[in-house]
């Protein structure tokens, strides 16, 4: 009966809470529901009200009309800012409507129904932004209706049923995107086909980047920089278009101040002399002086101190002790241009004038400035230092706890994007969330709260891994392990269907996992920017010979190739061309490339066998996969009446050879043979691979992390015990695979310490310097490998091996132990 009792109480709860929740018709009988927004709020706010009567009109076909001014019609969507819409003040010094859960904090707002209008309040400008974007997502409009052809279904009754909504406040204070190595991708595209008029990436361009980024609730801008394109500052309607929308510019870790010096109309060597500020300052403190006067008076953050021109070192070649007081000065006389310019901050609030302590500022160190940084610079304690990763995916450094306290706070800089050496990834976009979550989870454990710039290349085709990102940046505790490695499935199969969410899964846990070993573009083998030994296309280390490794890589491909496109086959027709830029294109594309370089590599492999028929199908194989490359990219290109065309190529031989056939050998007069590529399971002998899930004992801060590793999994230690069978021999190697992290920051290691039967420990630290061979042979394969000797008493019939991480977080992805019978492969047998 007590039972009984609580159920029906918790059942009368619930239905006096949904009583309470109101329903407000946005559109219903073909009648739709006015936007009222006074017309002294924010221009960005006004301009999103009339986004929201557009996606209304996406959805139901009628176009609500948008009503400038105090007054407001009883049944209105009433959208405005604390402090800037008399409509909104009014309501609240009546205690109509209730905002002291978001006034003061940053972005927030409060959707809720009023006097029977629906009324979205923002704590400041794009805090009522993103409100008003929360409705248009809530009745079916994707953020990404345009930049990635996302379907809006039609719907003829469109409701809010959520009652009162109040948002947290984000994680990350500024979140947004660096567009960056454009050359191939989103420069032709913008030049020839989307602004065609200008010819370049402008405010046209920009227009559609700032949606994007308040629709995902992002509020940071670095633009494309590279001297391909017209310098932001160039086309000054850029500057307003952004600003129009609300949107913050930053710069990135080479242009200080806002100012582009990869662009010949912002520095030219051969007209302002040297980029060197210690022989060439005054043309250089001119150059940023202009610079403040144009772009001051608009939201900014600003990079300080100077590297060289575009991605160069800095000029000069000081010795450290001249580069550290060098760099103090440029960041000086840098804070006192700022407060000459009175640059606009919005933390300022008191009277007079802001100082340099009042605005924002970023300090990057990145590549040789963080040697800069690591040998005494003093940055001053406002200035939030921006972490960055190694381009790869792995975060080089995280605070220590002394810099935690820092009132600048820390941020990050990650790439799923890349051009550099060893080797680009500009093509398919293929990091795993997981990682991305790992390492930013990890920095902002370590205090990087303030700031996090993403670099996207050219935003598509890393729409998945955008999202993520900024899903992130919103809200990370929203996030574990588990939901991250799920988050992009379920947002596909938010636009696709709910029934396919587990095909999606499936297939991303496939994809990244297969690109954790070696992405598409590195399977050519070769190095970028680097000694002639290493530049030019070579085979791949997978093995056709042992465990058919070549084979299953192969095979594996071929399996997720051909699901994506049965999933093709089954969607809705209108549905098709997101779901290809979103997936399929990636997933092919993948696919091809791996069958290209496996089959050239098949080839000669047979030829040395003297199976010419059989390497000459080989070859043929290698040429299909290259056309289908070619046929991927065109049908991006062209669907959708070549919305995209331009958007979509392999990156010419610049640096890098992968987008080239390689080489193969056809033996004429001998006909074609097809060979049967399907793998079988391989007999292990004198060797045993450790499955990490089958450990015997761990500790509680040890667990398995499904969504990386060569396997699809990893151990994070702790410390962890795990068993393996008699061996026949006095001693084994052990075959260590760690995931390549760097050291959390200076002091800490990424050292793990292995004993076998209780003996005496071994150590394997995982030490390496940037750009050295290590670190590149590391990142291009995800891995730190390191084989360790051990005695053991063959006489027994099982053993024990026992991890521990010296400093927590270091990652076991694979264990191999080899008593004489490990043969020659890339990863080493399945498990």
């Amino acid at each position: 009966m007590k039972k009984l009792l609580t159920i029906i109480v918790v059942a009368c709860i619930t239905l006096n809470v949904m009583a309470q929740k109101e329903k407000f018709f946005i559109a219903r009988e073909g009648k739709t529901a006015p936007i009222s927004v006074d017309e002294r709020d924010w221009p960005g706010v006004i301009r999103a009200a009339k986004d929201l009567r557009d996606d209304v009109q996406k959805v139901t076909g009628a176009a609500p009309d948008v009503v400038q001014g105090k007054k407001v019609a009883k049944g209105s969507i009433v959208v405005g800012t604390i402090g800037k819409s008399r409509i909104i003040d009014k309501m609240v010094r009546q205690k109509k409507l209730d905002v002291s859960m978001v006034k003061g904090k940053w972005e927030s707002f409060v959707i809720d129904v009023v006097d029977g209008n629906l009324v979205v309040v923002g704590s400041d400008r794009r805090g009522t932004i993103y409100g008003i974007y929360e409705i248009s997502q809530r009745i079916g409009v994707s953020p990404w209706y345009w930049w990635a052809d996302v379907p809006v279904k039609h719907q003829d009754e469109v409701c809010w049923s959520d009652g009162r909504f109040v948002s947290q406040e984000p994680t990350v204070k500024y979140r947004g995107i660096f567009i960056n190595d454009e050359d191939w991708g989103l420069k032709p595209w913008a030049s020839k086909n989307y602004e065609k008029e200008l010819g370049d990436i402008g405010p046209k361009t920009y227009a559609r980047v700032c949606e994007l980024l308040l629709r995902l609730k992002a509020n940071m801008l670095a633009p494309a920089m590279h001297s391909c394109t017209g310098a932001f500052y160039s086309h000054p309607e850029s500057k307003v278009v952004c600003d129009s929308f609300g949107i913050i510019i930053t710069t990135s870790h080479c242009e200080p101040l806002l100012l582009n010096n990869a662009a010949k109309s912002e520095w030219d060597g051969k007209r302002d002399g040297e980029w060197n500020y210690k022989t060439n300052p005054k043309t250089i403190w001119k150059k940023w002086d202009d610079r403040l006067s144009e772009a001051s008076q608009y939201e900014n953050i600003y990079t300080v101190a100077m590297r060289g021109v575009h991605d160069e070192g800095l000029k000069g070649n000081l010795p450290m002790e001249e580069r550290v007081p060098l760099i103090e000065q440029v960041i000086h006389d840098q804070r006192e241009l700022l407060e000459k310019h009175q640059a606009y901050s919005l933390s300022f609030t008191g009277k007079g004038k802001p100082v340099a302590t009042d605005i924002p500022q970023i300090f990057v160190p990145y590549k040789e400035t963080m040697d800069i940084y690591e040998n005494g610079l003093q940055v001053p304690d406002d200035i939030t230092i921006v972490w960055v990763d190694d381009n790869y995916g792995y975060m080089k450094r995280v605070s220590n706890p002394e810099e935690q306290r820092r009132s600048g706070r820390a941020g990050v800089y990650y790439h799923l994007s890349y051009l550099g050496a060893p080797h680009d990834y500009l093509w398919l976009y293929s990091t795993s969330p997981v990682l991305m979550y790992e390492e930013l989870k990890k920095a902002y454990d370590a205090g990087a709260d303030r700031y996090w710039l993403l670099n996207v290349g050219d935003i598509k085709p890393i729409e998945l891994g955008l999202q993520t990102f900024f899903d992130m940046a919103w809200d990370i505790d929203a996030f574990n392990f588990e939901s991250v490695k799920r988050h992009q499935s379920r947002m596909l199969a938010s636009l696709f269907g709910k029934k396919y969410e587990q095909k999606f899964q499936s297939l991303l846990d496939s994809y990244y996992r297969l690109a954790w070993s070696r992405k598409p573009e590195f399977m050519g083998w070769e190095y970028e920017w680097d000694d002639k030994e290493h530049t030019g296309l070579k085979p791949t280390e997978f093995s056709f010979q042992n465990y058919d490794e070549a084979q299953r890589r192969l095979a594996e491909y071929a399996r997720i190739s051909d699901e994506v496109e049965r999933l093709a086959g089954i969607m809705d027709q209108e549905a098709l061309p997101a779901f290809f830029e979103l997936l399929q294109f990636s997933v092919q594309g993948a696919c091809q490339m791996n069958r290209k370089f496996l089959m050239a590599q098949l080839n000669q492999e047979l030829l040395a066998q003297g199976r010419a028929a059989e390497a000459n199908w080989a070859a043929r194989q290698m040429e299909v996969a290259n056309d289908s490359i070619n046929a991927l990219n065109r049908r991006y290109n062209k669907q959708l009446n070549g919305k995209w065309d331009g958007m979509m190529d392999l990156p010419p031989g610049l640096c890098a050879l992968y987008q080239n056939k390689p080489p193969v050998t056809y033996t004429e007069g001998v006909g074609e043979t097809p060979m049967n590529l399907t793998p079988k399971r391989a007999t292990l002998e004198g060797c045993h691979i450790i499955n990490l899930e089958q450990f015997i004992d761990k500790s509680s801060d040890a667990q398995l992390v499904s969504g990386i590793g060569y396997d699809g999994q990893v151990m994070q230690l702790g410390t962890v015990t795990y068993q393996f069978p008699q061996v026949t021999t006095d001693s084994i190697d052990m075959v260590v695979y760690t995931v390549p992290f760097w050291p959390l920051y200076k002091g800490k290691s990424n050292a793990i310490s292995i004993s076998v039967d209780g003996g005496s420990p071994q150590m394997f630290e995982n030490k390496f310097k940037e750009y050295d061979r290590t670190w590149k042979d590391q990142v291009l394969r995800n891995g730190a490998v390191c084989r360790l000797r051990f005695a053991v008493d063959k006489s027994k019939s099982s053993h024990t091996i026992l991890f521990t991480a010296i400093d927590p977080g270091q990652m076991l992805q694979r264990v191999i132990i080899d008593w004489g019978g490990l043969k020659p492969s890339y990863i080493g047998p399945e498990i």
